[in-house]
């Protein structure tokens, strides 16, 4: 598959690919209702670490995120991606690959899970399947996960998933409450560690 750094519009990307319990797709219209609801269940354990979860989004403000989404998945600028539960049909979380630079093939995941679904492995499962598809699907040169220094369960997470990690930055960013914060990042790096 051609890739050119100039058009990325132009890039065929599957938009929905599987891991062994989940289905792992791109966000579509009317997909706000579930995301919603899942970040009400959830808000508690998201707001310390998600600057969005800080005020917990009307069901109209999740719906325009979505579509929001969908565009930027179109256009390639952003590629946020749902996590469903395979058996159920329940939305468990939300992940993706954001901050794209194309020209290096650099990219970042991020990623929050449902509550009710924490701590069953389903985050580690859907960072590697999204590590995979970046790899295989667009020729990732570079992926890299960000976390606050103090995100314990973010970090093990990249680590359980074979990233390296390769500093932490200290004072890099304000937390959700504005007191600054490190960030630890990781990355896989081809030709290193795939």
């Amino acid at each position: 598959m051609e890739h050119k750094a100039d058009e990325p519009v132009l890039l065929s990307i599957p938009d929905c690919f599987e891991s062994r319990r989940l289905i792992i797709r791109s966000a579509l219209w009317g997909d706000g209702e579930a995301v919603n609801e899942a970040v009400r269940e959830s808000a508690g354990e998201l707001r310390p670490w998600m600057p969005w979860a800080r005020l917990v989004p009307t069901l109209e403000q999740s719906e325009a995120s979505i579509r929001r989404s969908r565009l930027e998945f179109l256009e390639r600028t952003d590629l946020r991606l749902l996590l469903f539960n395979k058996v159920t049909g329940v939305l468990i979380g939300s992940s993706g690959l954001h901050r794209i630079d194309w020209q290096t093939r650099k990219f970042e995941i991020g990623y929050w899970v449902r509550t009710a679904y924490g701590r069953q492995g389903y985050i580690t499962e859907a960072v590697q399947a999204i590590t995979d598809y970046a790899v295989q699907e667009l020729q990732a040169n570079r992926i890299e996960i960000r976390c606050d220094s103090r995100n314990v369960q973010s970090a093990r997470v990249a680590e359980r998933c074979g990233f390296t990690l390769e500093g932490i930055l200290r004072n890099d960013k304000c937390d959700v409450d504005g007191l600054l914060r490190n960030t630890m990042i990781f990355s896989r790096v081809r030709g290193v560690e795939y």
